[in-house]
């Protein structure tokens, strides 16, 4: 299946209101389950031994404005002044090192240019992502452990 099948499939499923969809094919088994939230979750499974090469399917959801403690706690102001923090590639979001680390910058922390804000892993290869920018982060845009496409915006920065 190809990225396209499986993002129009999830669209198929969120409109229909279904709340779990297995497939199993010659080439990956795909679970897509929604919980109590109605939020779509993606759970990766073995591929099945073929000919072909399986298709690696995104362990988390997708990314969605977050309501959580990643949210400034002031009332958002313009973002014309803010810069963006964006992905320099595809792959897995991750805010800290390891899951009991904490993360590597929140809401309100002052950033230096070339500071660690976070980790994206890329096939299998965890590449710590350095900001180009000095500041304030003003908000974290994407939750921890979700996949990212290259050039997302990953945390708005004040500069000033």
């Amino acid at each position: 299946m190809k990225t396209k099948e499986i993002r129009d499939l999830i669209d198929f499923i969120s409109k229909s209101g279904l709340n779990e969809v297995n497939i199993e094919t010659e080439e990956l088994k795909l679970s897509v389950k929604r919980d109590a939230e109605v939020q779509t979750k993606f759970v990766e499974s073995a591929p099945v031994v073929s000919q072909t090469p399986a298709v690696s399917v995104p362990t988390q959801a997708p990314t969605a404005p977050t309501t959580e403690a990643s949210e400034s706690p002031k009332p958002q102001e313009p973002s014309n002044n803010y810069v963006e923090v964006k992905s320099p590639m595809i792959g897995t979001f991750y805010r800290s090192a390891n899951p009991d680390s904490p993360p590597f910058v929140a809401v309100g922390d002052k950033i230096e240019q070339g500071q660690p804000v976070c980790i994206i892993e890329a096939m299998k290869l965890f590449n710590e992502i350095e900001s180009e920018v000095s500041g304030t982060i003003v908000k974290v845009m994407v939750e921890n452990a979700s996949p990212v496409e290259f050039d997302q915006v990953l945390f708005l920065v004040d500069p000033s």
